[in-house]
């Protein structure tokens, strides 16, 4: 549950429905270490997340902001560590009603806006910031110099198969060589 007396949980009733209303977020040396590990990065530094969340009409809230931060990731083949500067812009709608909650029927598909939210009482900065910093992580972070070797594993005498091999026309391909 989250601590919702934390100076990033910012309850909605006291919002200012006619101004925007301003964060700026820089987590420290304890909480970047948790976001890191839940994040599985091997280091997170020089977080900041700032923007402004202001009404969207009546009941719902928008949420515009900037994410910046540097990650440090494994290499995915060689496991060294990468580093990788992240600045991406953060959008949210915190919608008082969802568009599925109009639909009375059984099935409910996904809304195609990924920045939608169902409004609490409470909007958890934090939880937007690492929501929006696992999304904008390298999927496969690979170290410049990384290179993969191929190793090929057969039965004695007999030739091992190459990626080649698998293509559609492979086939094709050794057929004619018998024929040559």
């Amino acid at each position: 549950m989250t601590d919702q007396s934390a100076s990033h949980c910012l309850r909605v009733s006291a919002l200012s429905q006619t101004a925007q209303n301003p964060f700026d977020i820089a987590p420290n040396a304890a909480r970047l270490g948790e976001i890191a590990t839940t994040l599985d990065l091997l280091a997170l530094k020089k977080v900041q997340f700032s923007g402004y969340i202001e009404a969207d009409g009546k009941r719902d809230w928008r949420l515009e902001a900037k994410l910046g931060a540097t990650v440090v990731q494994p290499c995915v083949v060689t496991l060294a560590p990468v580093t990788t500067r992240i600045e991406t812009p953060v959008t949210r709608r915190f919608l008082a009603r969802l568009p599925e909650e109009d639909v009375e029927d059984e099935e409910i598909e996904m809304p195609d806006d990924e920045s939608i939210e169902k409004l609490q009482s409470f909007i958890d900065l934090e939880a937007v910031l690492s929501e929006a910093l696992s999304l904008a992580l390298p999927l496969y972070p690979r170290a410049s110099d990384a290179a993969l070797e191929t190793d090929r594993f057969t039965e004695p005498g007999k030739a091992p198969m190459s990626d080649d091999d698998a293509r559609p026309f492979a086939g094709l391909k050794a057929l004619r060589d018998k024929l040559e």
